[in-house]
Formats: structure tokens, sequence, C-alpha cells
């Protein structure tokens, strides 16, 4: 393949994937039903906003054996994040723009968030063969990204929640903007993709929804590293929505909410969350990443594919991790971990 033809691919691969939004997820929207104690108002209103926004799926899950409730259970959480807009139209089977899974556990109050990489080359049950994990959603909706998840990271995905970028921007304004430590001068196009409408320069600012939107989304390193960013800009979320006092601004979340998002929560299951919520700024979050390296082949029309390969033995550790968490490891699943920790170590060595 001529060099100038390989750049053509890059570049275009690289315009692709700049196309990535960070999305809210469930523990934003409990932290703002916890303010009900303020009063009817706001429970009726996140009750309004809950019953529309609640869409299940037709799914059985061959990773858990009962059904589980948030308010005993360890649970886990699929956040969906589409892009949809009034300039490009929605699309309900389109691709999705960006995952991550939370799993929660209920005893230490405590959350696990792993970003998954968009180009993530795994297998797609619904279509019976491997491609990027964003195609899973344009195969078959929630349910077949949910599907693929449980596929790659061994574990129950219990509950989904799927967003898009307006619900992201309207709560980081509406909660007053996050505050954000910027390690480098930053150019990126706006919601609207304009082309370096957003500038954003180095050090310790207060961001609002349009620029945590541009931080989040910027590809100027990889995959992983903008995982990273989207994982800093939800906790600096969740730290500045516990931290709120203003009725009127909890009321601002809910109403940001809208018809941005549905799940297959039901609000009394919404409202197990609250406890969580009740830890505060002390809410223990750890942040976990999918690792692996790029990965280029040739397709079938003799054009160069980008995809992000999965390290297996990390992912081995990660399994066990997060099935730890959730309560579901088996000794099984702690001794293959380990062997295969010790089996990385040594290949490290040579």
């Amino acid at each position: 393949m001529s060099t100038t033809r390989r750049s053509y691919n890059i570049k275009k691969q690289k315009s692709k994937r700049k196309k990535v939004f960070m999305w809210i997820f469930v523990p934003i929207l409990v932290l703002a039903l916890s303010a009900t104690a303020y009063g009817a108002f706001l429970y009726n209103k996140a009750q309004s906003v809950m019953d529309k926004s609640y869409n299940p799926i037709e799914r059985k899950s061959s990773k858990r054996e009962t059904v589980v409730d948030p308010q005993i259970d360890n649970i886990s959480v699929l956040i969906i994040g589409v892009d949809e807009s009034e300039k490009r139209g929605t699309d309900s089977h389109g691709r999705s723009d960006a995952l991550m899974l939370a799993t929660f556990n209920e005893k230490a109050k405590s959350v696990k968030l792993v970003s998954i990489p968009r180009d993530s080359y795994v297998y797609i049950p619904e279509v019976g063969y491997e491609d990027k994990i964003n195609h899973a959603h344009a195969f078959g909706g929630p349910a077949a990204t949910i599907e693929t998840v449980e596929e790659l990271l061994d574990i129950p995905v219990d509950f989904y929640v799927k967003v898009n970028f307006n619900a992201f921007m309207d709560i980081v304004d509406a909660v007053g903007g996050v505050e954000i430590n910027v390690a480098k001068a930053i150019t990126e196009q706006d919601s609207q993709d304009r082309q370096g409408a957003i500038n954003l320069q180095p050090g310790l600012q207060t961001l609002n929804g349009e620029q945590a939107l541009a931080y989040s989304r910027t590809r100027f390193d990889n995959d992983i590293e903008r995982g990273k960013r989207q994982q800093e800009v939800l906790k600096a979320l969740i730290t500045k929505s516990v931290s709120l006092g203003s009725f009127t601004k909890h009321a601002d979340i809910i109403e940001a909410v809208g018809n941005n998002m549905s799940t297959d929560l039901t609000f009394n299951q919404m409202k197990s969350f609250i406890d969580y919520a009740a830890a505060g700024t002390s809410m223990d979050i750890q942040t976990l990443s999918l690792e692996g390296q790029d990965f280029w082949t040739t397709n079938s029309r003799g054009n160069r594919v980008y995809y992000y390969q999965v390290d297996q033995m990390k992912l081995a550790t990660l399994q066990t991790t997060l099935k730890t968490h959730l309560g579901v490891a088996s000794a099984e699943d702690t001794n293959t971990s380990t062997t295969t920790a010790q089996e990385g170590n040594q290949s490290d060595s040579y």
C-alpha cells in the first residue's frame, strides 16, 4: 500500500474516532434523586422523568440465575453513549460512541468504572463474529451491546442506561460546571461539529457543558487516555453533584435528563442508589482500564482498518476484579487470574 493511501486511511479513521463523547450515568441521576428530601415537588418531578425514560428490553442473561435487587444486591450497569442531536438526527440502532461499565458493591458502597474503547475487537454474539464493539448497538441495540459486554468481561450486566450528549452537557451546566486540571492545550470541535470552536489552555479550571464534552472526546493521544479523561470528568461531576445544596440545581439536573435517556431501571430501583449518594465526597470510586494495543488489518475491500486489540492476560485479571466486586467470583476464577498474572510477569522478563 502506498504511503499516501496509508496516510489517507489513518487520517480518515482518526476523523471517525474523534466522534466520541462522554456520557453521564446512573449515580449522577441518583445523586439528584437523593435531594427528594427537599419535598414532594422534586420527588414527583423525578418520578415523572424516570417513568418516561423507562424502556425495558427483552433479554435473558446467562450470567445470572436470579433477578437482582439494587437495594440488597451487588449489581452492574452498562452506560451506552449515543450520538443523537438535532444536527445528526436520531437512530435507535446507530453505533454507540462510548461504553462504560459500572459495578456497585452494596455493602462497601463502592463503585468500579471500566471504560471500554469503542474500537475494541471483540466477539459479538448477535452476528456470530468479531468486530468493533461499538458495532454491536447497530446490530441489535442495547440488548446486543449488553450481550457483547457480558461475553467480553464474563460478568452479568444487570441494567443499562442509554444517554446522549445533550443530557451530559445540560447536567454539567446544571451543577455549575466541573473542575478539571487540563494537562495540555486542546482545540476541539463543539457539539455542532464546528471545528476549532473549543479552545482549552493548560491548568486547573471549571469547564462548562460544551467544554467538558470537548475535553472528554478529544483524541490527541489514544483510546485508553481518552477513557481516563472521561472517567475524570465523571468523578468530578459526581463530586460536584453530591456537594450541591441548591433545590433549584437538583431540579435542573432532573430536568436535564428529560428525553435524553432510556433505561430498564425503574424509579423504585433508582431510589435504591441513594445510599451510595449518602457517602458524599467520600464515595469509593475506582476507575479501571481495558488494556490493549493498536491493531491494523486489511479488510476484504483492501482498506486498512483500525482496531483496539484487548490484552487477554490483563483482561483475565480485570474480569476477576469485577467478579470479586460483584461477589460472583469462584475459586477457579481467582486461581486462573493468579496463574495468568504469573505467566504475564514471566513473559515480561524475557
